[in-house]
């Protein structure tokens, strides 16, 4: 390849948010061993990005400045680094890159192997970039902690999924779909058709009283919530949790890990689970197959070119996108 430089937009320093992005041109990277260049076709935006900008993994992340951010991508590999064997240059792939090194901003971007996987000509590039965290977040809050079998042989489990039209949120209500499941999803007055349209069997505005009480219309007890918000106490959890209900924080801040700790000391039948997502090769092709067979879906917010990616930046970090925010050079 003749090129050695490329368009990326990275930061120097923690915080500031969408304003202290800086394009730039950097040099294109090299794939080392076990490692694909990837030409990139499309990139999504997780909260967490923007989380590490304002140091909530300091020191730990990034690993050093400047940092282009962003881990979910699809793109076509046009190099392969020494030993990689199940892919070649042209083939269209989904990948997750680490959050140490990032890259996803860029024009190009280097992704390992091991959390790389084929996409079919079914799947967008847009819809396999959504995938990543947020399908990956869902999936295992459902199959691991829920444990809902995907298949719909388990026995029917009562979930409810709070902030249901977000990235994870509305992975999760497909997800849990697909098992034998009741739905019952939170989110704000203007989503709820969208929530229903995924197959939620009920959905609350979360800004009415039952909606902030978290009250499942039919009376029913939730086995498993898949939290996707933050700031409700477990006090408004409790009272409609089942026998043995737990709640999955799929974002733990330190009164969730108190809650968990203080659970398990006094041996509560109902838990809370603090969800760190274990990004898994296998799981990510479960979802791009479930994408190919029209099975689930990455809706989609909006897609800014990669020149505007400071606007992508602002809408993650406002909160209040439905679906995935998309980033296509």
């Amino acid at each position: 390849m003749a090129r050695k430089l490329m368009h990326a937009v990275q930061y120097d320093c923690y915080g500031g948010g969408a304003a202290s992005l800086k394009h730039a041109e950097v040099p294109i990277p090299t794939p080392k061993k076990g490692e694909l260049l990837l030409k990139m076709e499309a990139a999504s935006l997780n909260a967490f990005d923007w989380k590490i900008q304002n140091g909530v993994a300091r020191p730990f992340l990034p690993s050093k400045f400047p940092y282009v951010p962003g881990t979910d991508v699809a793109g076509e590999i046009i190099e392969i680094g020494q030993g990689v064997k199940d892919f070649k240059a042209g083939d269209k792939v989904v990948a997750h890159l680490s959050h140490l090194n990032g890259g996803g901003l860029a024009e190009f971007a280097v992704a390992n192997e091991s959390l790389t996987v084929t996409r079919p000509p079914e799947v967008s590039a847009a819809e396999g970039a959504g995938l990543p965290v947020a399908g990956l977040t869902a999936h295992q809050a459902l199959t691991q902690a829920a444990g809902v079998k995907l298949d719909g042989t388990g026995k029917q489990t009562n979930i409810l999924i709070t902030a249901a039209s977000g990235g994870v949120g509305q992975y999760a209500v497909q997800l849990a779909k697909l098992g034998n499941t009741h739905v019952t999803a939170t989110c704000g007055a203007r989503n709820i058709d969208f929530v229903k349209s995924l197959g939620a069997d009920e959905v609350l505005d979360y800004k009415t009283p039952d909606g902030a009480a978290l009250r499942s219309p039919s009376g029913r007890k939730y086995d498993a919530v898949v939290h996707c918000t933050t700031g409700i106490p477990w006090s408004t959890f409790e009272p409609n949790l089942s026998d043995k209900g737990k709640v999955i924080d799929i974002t733990p801040g330190p009164s969730a890990l108190v809650t968990f700790a203080l659970k398990k000391l006094t041996f509560s039948k109902k838990q809370l689970v603090p969800l760190l997502m274990n990004a898994k090769k296998e799981n990510l092709a479960y979802l791009v197959k479930l994408v190919k067979e029209g099975k689930l879906k990455t809706v989609i917010d909006s897609e800014l070119p990669l020149s505007k990616a400071e606007d992508a930046w602002a809408k993650s970090i406002d909160g209040h996108a439905t679906g995935k925010i998309i980033v296509e050079p």
